[in-house]
């Protein structure tokens, strides 16, 4: 078969989601492609990008490693 012939499943970005976006889900997303881009991917790099861009928490308080995983886990990013 081939390369022509031959179609990849896709997958839409929204076929995944089961709501809108929240603000704080928005926030968060346009903050995280901020601190990749300018901060850098590590999981420290994220923490402290989120952390001086005070970025919060659901709950208000600061991200630490733990919480940014398990919040990441909760979305299902």
């Amino acid at each position: 078969m081939s390369t022509a012939e031959h179609t990849w499943p896709s997958l839409d970005v929204h076929q995944s989601r089961s709501h809108e976006p929240t603000p704080y889900e928005r926030k968060l997303a346009r903050t995280l492609e901020e601190v990749f881009t300018q901060d850098g991917h590590e999981l420290a790099d994220v923490v402290a990008g989120l952390n001086a861009r005070q970025v919060r928490t659901p709950d208000g308080q600061p991200w630490t490693e733990e919480t940014f995983t398990a919040e990441m886990h909760r979305l299902g990013a």
